[in-house]
């Protein structure tokens, strides 16, 4: 024998538990096919649902191929279990569905999230719900992912209808601020999914808690939203489906659209424990409140208001705290008026409908101090005014708020227009037809006012009627009115978004208590049950139609006896003689119906009067001839009883049925005919709405790249201009350096000619010699320009250092050793010190003076004889050793030097040319 049929040999639940995984799959395979065909008694459903955690490691078994199939086989017991199995396994089952099955591949994951939606449609979601919210915290952001993608397609299979809502929706924050951006995306499908049920209503629990930019992201994806209907339940729990069938076998059709017409109430208020706010309330708030400092009048409101700022309070006596608000609403101190509006709204909000006995004694002075300009008290007591509604109802503010629009302040009258305005937006009922015509009459009495503030919020107060009652019910408002209020009233009505719709009420049928057993009889006859059923409720619609059409069957039946029946029952010359008179008696069921309207007609008799057309010699069953004696109440009775004895009027009952049901048929086509034509105009719209609306998406994303290519351009922009002023500033600059340069070659062009003409004018010099051959030479006598400092540095005085600078550091070009023109001499001329020396010598040391050339004629020698004997010796003897070798290094030096000149010359000129080209480029043509 092999393993796998050793395997097979092990009941189900060894399988189940086996150590091999091949075994497991085998199990998991043998038990899909066992609970396919399975009942919910048979003995192998008991075993597993006693032993549900074998479904624990089945689910969340470690082999990928085996969990598979234990999920499929997990599938078809719920199939075959029902509720008990689901009941008794979803809390073993649960966590390994999420964590293995939901994490797995494509096609486990949808076993698995099948197996989820099992367990909702046998019971109920709740339970289900419970078991996956803890997995919104786990540590793993796969895990979380997974559970928001599954609760996602559980709402958009059952719908907020179905599964609570409230619970979801206040974990959405953390779900936002999570850092996996998987997370965050999921948290965003299962938003916009709970939006398309909840609207508006979700926001109240969440979207406190967001950013800003969360919120700016979500209205994006709600935008498109707005303009879809009510989503519809796409799958139905097993009671669901139970009550639809019940439905459906008793023919209750329209009942049953009826219900999913009307809207299911989902409460999205969160539970708040009630608190007793009188234990910090002061007991003296009354005299406090009273005192002639504002200072202690807005305290004692801050002690109140930090005392009654609770989401919910026990309900107590009030009645001193709203007087003492309504008091402060004429408070000259805006900052009191202000403090008195919270505690109003807070007050409201922790009673809710426990607060209804205070309103009167509030909502008007807060709309008379709707006078006050400063937008934070504007703010603050509209507020206060909605928190008052919530708490109460339309009917019961609407006095005040008609007050407060014919009030003489405009700043009133516009406040408490948007007042009304916000309150039939939230208003879940909508308003009875008296309060409408109200309520339009003062919204139409301001079309005429001089301010638009004011032209603007009656027309809204109409556009928002609109949209809550209907054509039917405000287009008789908008006679007289011209096209352009019409127009924005319509702006107002398309832009309202609401809560209320008007729904006609039909008034019961008065025949409706005596045809109940006339239509249980006519349902266990021969007839359909349908036609009587169907036939009743379209004539309860139109009761004037019913009482002209019954009015003319009372003197019809004078044409014949009414003892006739019994005694002509074999004849039919009489029956054929009759049909003239009776043609306007062709509508049998009318004059069946009329008696059971009136209820005179017994079952007994609705019985007779059925005829059998198949048999037109049949007796007519009439009244005996004693009933002749009844008068005029006996004969519409008898005669519909007798017509249809005959055989002809079989078909004249088939044309007065279709004469009697053509009005209503034609009306009926044209009403079917009317909301097709709507559906497709309203598809149209919508169809050219999201056209339109992708084409402003567009629109906005090219007017946004346009912008961005602006500013880029502008930077561009900016960025030349700059480069362009740069390189102005460095041309000026240049041309500046250039300048300077040419002067300083000029400057040297007239130094070489000068010194030309003096060498050629003259009768030969010595060079100048530099400031070592003179530090060399000696020091002293009055021939040196250069004296020695204290620390050993030779200065050299100098009449313009700017004019000779280029001299020290340029020598003029040499032309040869002989023909090299010697440089002029320089003797300072200044006042000197002698003093002597160690060696026999004396020193001067000038003091102030100016370096100016010696002549060539001569004045060397008086220089020389006037410097004394060392001095000059020593002059003279440097001159003398170093004349050629100075001679022929400040040759090679001249050279040198002025080859460095002409090559950074020729080195500007070219920088500056470059410059003006490169100008001349950055400006463009």
């Amino acid at each position: 024998m092999s393993e796998e049929d050793e395997w097979r040999a092990l009941p189900l639940t060894d399988q189940f538990s086996h150590k091999n995984w091949k075994a497991r799959k085998l199990g998991y395979e043998t038990a899909t096919k066992a609970f396919s065909t399975a009942q919910p008694t048979d003995p192998l459903i008991r075993d597993f649902i006693y032993e549900s955690s074998l479904w624990k490691a089945a689910v969340a078994d470690s082999n990928v191929a085996a969990q598979g199939e234990a999920l499929n086989a997990y599938n078809a017991f719920l199939e075959a279990a029902g509720q008990e199995g689901a009941r008794k396994t979803r809390g073993h089952t649960v966590q390994g569905i999420v964590e293995k099955g939901l994490m797995g591949r494509p096609g486990p994951k949808a076993t698995a999230m099948e197996g989820l939606m099992l367990l909702i449609e046998l019971d109920k979601a709740d339970p289900v719900l419970e078991e996956l919210l803890p997995f919104l915290g786990h540590k793993q952001p796969k895990i979380i992912a997974a559970t928001l993608s599954a609760l996602t397609s559980v709402y958009k299979a059952y719908g907020c209808k179905t599964v609570e809502p409230k619970a979801v929706v206040k974990c959405l924050p953390k779900i936002f601020g999570h850092a996996d951006k998987n997370v965050r995306a999921e948290g965003q499908g299962l938003t916009v999914e709970l939006y398309r049920w909840l609207r508006e209503a979700m926001k109240p629990l969440f979207w406190g808690e967001l950013k800003e930019v969360q919120r700016i992201d979500l209205e994006k994806l709600f935008e498109p939203l707005r303009s879809e209907p009510q989503p519809k339940q796409e799958r139905l729990l097993r009671s669901q489906q139970a009550a639809v069938e019940q439905a459906e076998a008793a023919g209750e059709v329209e009942g049953e659209a009826e219900v999913e017409e009307e809207e299911v109430a989902i409460d999205l208020e969160p539970e708040y424990e009630a608190v007793d706010v009188f234990k910090k309330i002061p007991a003296d708030f009354s005299d406090r409140l009273a005192s002639t400092k504002w200072k202690d009048r807005k305290e004692a409101l801050d002690e109140v208001f930090a005392a009654v700022n609770v989401p919910a309070m026990q309900d107590g006596s009030f009645d001193d705290i709203i007087r003492g608000c309504a008091k402060s609403m004429k408070d000259a101190n805006i900052a009191v008026v202000t403090v008195a509006a919270n505690v109003v709204e807070c007050i409201a909000k922790g009673l809710r409908k426990g607060f209804t006995k205070y309103r009167g004694t509030i909502l008007g002075a807060m709309l008379e101090r709707f006078k006050e300009k400063k937008q934070s008290v504007v703010d603050a007591i509209s507020a206060a005014c909605d928190a008052v509604f919530l708490a109460t109802s339309l009917g019961e503010c609407e006095s005040d708020i008609l007050e407060g629009m014919k009030s003489k302040n405009p700043q009133v009258k516009e406040q408490s227009t948007r007042f009304l305005v916000r309150a039939l937006k939230s208003v879940k009922e909508a308003p009875t037809i008296e309060q409408t015509k109200e309520l339009a009459e003062g919204g139409k009495k301001l079309l005429t006012e001089s301010a638009p503030g004011l032209r603007d919020a009656g027309a809204e107060v109409l556009g928002v009627l609109w949209r809550i009652m209907g054509d039917r019910n405000m287009l008789v408002f908008f006679e007289g009115l011209d096209e352009i209020k019409k127009g924005k009233i319509k702006e107002f009505c398309d832009a309202a978004e609401v809560r209320a719709k008007w729904k006609p009420k039909t008034a019961p049928a008065p025949k409706a208590a005596a045809a109940a057993p006339a239509a249980k009889k006519a349902t266990a006859g021969k007839r359909p049950a349908g036609t009587a059923k169907k036939a009743a409720p379209a004539r309860a619609v139109s009761p004037p139609l019913m009482a002209d059409e019954s009015a003319p069957l009372a003197p019809r039946p004078t044409s014949r006896p009414a003892g006739v029946g019994k005694a002509t029952a074999g004849l039919k010359a009489p029956g054929a003689g009759l049909r003239a008179p009776g043609s306007g008696l062709g509508k049998p069921g009318m004059g069946l119906k009329a008696p059971a309207a009136g209820g005179a007609a017994s079952p007994a008799r609705r019985q007779v009067v059925s005829p059998d057309y198949d048999e037109p010699e049949t007796p007519v069953a009439a009244a005996p001839k004693a009933g002749l004696g009844r008068g005029l109440a006996g004969r519409p009775l008898a005669k519909p009883a007798l017509q249809p004895s005959s055989p002809p009027p079989r078909e004249q009952g088939s044309s007065a049925n279709s004469g009697l049901g053509a009005a209503e048929r034609q009306e009926l086509s044209d009403l079917r005919s009317e909301v097709q034509l709507l559906r497709s105009q309203t598809s149209d719209l919508r169809t050219d709405k999201l056209r339109l609306s992708s084409r402003v998406m567009e629109l906005e994303n090219q007017e946004a790249q346009f912008r961005e290519d602006k500013t880029r351009d502008l930077l561009q922009i900016k960025a030349k201009e700059t480069q362009i002023v740069r390189v102005r500033g460095d041309l000026e600059e240049a041309e500046e350096r250039g300048n300077s340069l040419s002067r300083e070659i000029d400057r040297m062009k007239r130094e070489m000619t000068r010194l030309r003409a003096n060498s050629q004018s003259g009768n030969g010099g010595y060079n100048v010699p530099s400031a070592r051959s003179y530090g060399d030479a000696g020091s002293g006598g009055h021939g040196g320009g250069y004296e020695r400092s204290g620390g050993g540095e030779e200065k050299e005085n100098v009449p313009d250092e700017g004019e000779y600078e280029s001299e020290k550091t340029t020598a003029p070009p040499a032309r040869s050793q002989n023909t090299m023109p010697p440089p002029p001499s320089y003797t300072a001329t200044t006042h000197a010190t002698r003093r002597p020396m160690s060696n026999g010598h004396s020193q001067y040391t000038p003091s102030s003076g100016r370096a100016t050339p010696l002549s060539q004629d001569g004045n060397e020698g008086n220089n020389s004889g006037s410097g004394g004997g060392g001095g000059n010796g020593s002059l003279v003897g440097s001159r003398a050793g170093g004349a050629s070798t100075m001679d022929k290094s400040q040759q090679s030096e001249g050279v040198e030097s002025w080859r460095r000149a002409a090559e950074v010359t020729q080195n500007l000129k070219a920088r500056i040319e470059m410059m003006k080209a490169r100008q001349n480029i950055g400006r463009g043509p």
